[in-house]
């Protein structure tokens, strides 16, 4: 299996995943551009559009890198409720000789506490453990995102220690949350 040709789109009881494309550089603006919402992403928040519209490149760029991976947009499956990008997720830096990935995500602060990342991550991380034939997947979470910890939790994951000053963003070091997700471990493995 490659992260190279047609994207993967996955699609949940309430969620499509699919390929971030240049119409959503506004909706993801709105996401990384807010200061608050991002404060434990790892980057510093998006000052523009066209920053936002790197990031998509990034995004799509990222399935050609030598270790790869893939960012899903989170859009609601029901066309009735729009097609606007409530946030991504995703796995990347692919080490296909030791089976390992590293997972990320965000999510509007309007589109948070309804579940919707929780159906996201299990359908990606179905689709690592099967596609990837990855055995270990790893997040890395500043101590203070509580509820991003609880999310990885709920999903199986497992902290594993603190990598101390790992991060840099906001113009400052920071701790992260080293966490890892077995395959044997993992106890939602359907797509459905």
């Amino acid at each position: 299996m490659t992260t190279e040709g047609a994207f993967p789109s996955l699609s949940t009881k309430r969620l499509q995943l699919r390929e971030i494309v240049a119409s959503d550089a506004t909706a993801l603006l709105a996401i990384h551009g807010d200061r608050e919402a991002m404060k434990w992403f790892g980057t510093d928040p998006l000052a523009d559009l066209e920053a936002a519209e790197r990031v998509i490149a990034g995004f799509a760029n990222m399935r050609q890198l030598p270790s790869p991976g893939v960012r899903w947009g989170i859009v609601h499956a029901d066309p009735a409720r729009g097609g606007t990008l409530l946030g991504t997720c995703g796995v990347f830096r692919w080490n296909r000789g030791w089976r390992t990935c590293l997972t990320g995500y965000e999510l509007a602060r309007h589109a948070q506490g309804r579940g919707y990342m929780t159906e996201a991550l299990r359908a990606i991380y179905a689709w690592a453990f099967d596609a990837m034939a990855v055995d270990r997947i790893e997040a890395q979470v500043h101590p203070l995102n509580t509820p991003s910890l609880a999310l990885l939790k709920k999903l199986g994951f497992v902290e594993e220690g603190l990598l101390r000053e790992a991060g840099y963003w906001l113009g400052k070091r920071h701790d992260l949350v080293q966490l890892g997700l077995l395959r044997r471990e993992f106890p939602g493995r359907s797509i459905s």
